[in-house]
């Protein structure tokens, strides 16, 4: 062993600084399931800035300093409060924030978000295809699409709630397919991993694995 390491000792350096960098600076995070879509699907990597909120100890969830706040509509990385798992979702609701949902439109400290349809689709899923409402919402002052699925019957109401100091409200833009807060609760600071960013590449791995080259380099927003 201690010949191995002798021989490969800038390697291993190498190794160890390569990890270091991925758990303290920047990560890019597999897509594995359509809780994001429309704008993320599944076989997307993204890239994932570590920096952007924290600086954490290599490797942990203790935080040295805080670099950045989350902003509403910011696309993040977390470790679940329930086990763990990473999860990908929308800030959606911030400390000290009011929200509740009404039949799935979103209203925060009093103000109904703005919703506007723009188009119909069908989407594959487990109990087979289904309809799928694409919308663009607008929430204090910025917008992004979700997606809804109308035929599904899934709970759309809930609150209203308060968001916890140092805590988050996380969803997924599949309004209808994502377990989110409404069923993990909120998120504390600390289990923020990063923002992410852009869209690094992307393969359709449900199907041909043929690499989705108009997805290379996308801006997330």
């Amino acid at each position: 062993m201690k010949a191995f390491v002798r021989a490969n000792k800038g390697f291993l350096l190498f190794l160890m600084l390569f990890g270091v960098f991925r758990t303290a600076v920047a990560d890019w995070n597999p897509i594995p399931s359509a809780s994001m879509r429309p704008n993320l699907l599944e076989g997307d990597v993204v890239f994932v800035n570590r920096l952007a909120y924290n600086i954490k100890v290599p490797l942990t969830d203790v935080v040295l300093a805080r670099t950045g706040e989350p902003r509403r509509g910011d696309v993040v990385t977390f470790a679940s409060p329930l086990d763990g798992t990473r999860l990908i979702k929308r800030v959606l609701a911030l400390p000290g924030d009011r929200v509740e949902m009404r039949n799935e439109r979103l209203v925060i400290n009093g103000v109904e978000s703005r919703y506007a349809l723009e188009e119909l689709v069908r989407e594959a899923g487990p109990e087979g295809a289904t309809q799928a409402l694409r919308l663009t919402e607008a929430v204090d002052g910025r917008s992004h699409r979700i997606q809804v699925l109308p035929q599904r019957l899934v709970a759309r109401d809930f609150g209203p709630v308060t968001v916890p100091p140092d805590a988050y409200l996380m969803l997924g833009d599949n309004r209808d397919n994502s377990a989110d807060s409404r069923s993990i609760g909120f998120v504390p600071r600390h289990l923020l991993i990063g923002r992410a960013e852009r869209i690094l590449v992307s393969a359709d791995y449900q199907g041909n694995w043929m690499p989705r080259t108009e997805r290379f380099g996308l801006s997330l927003r």
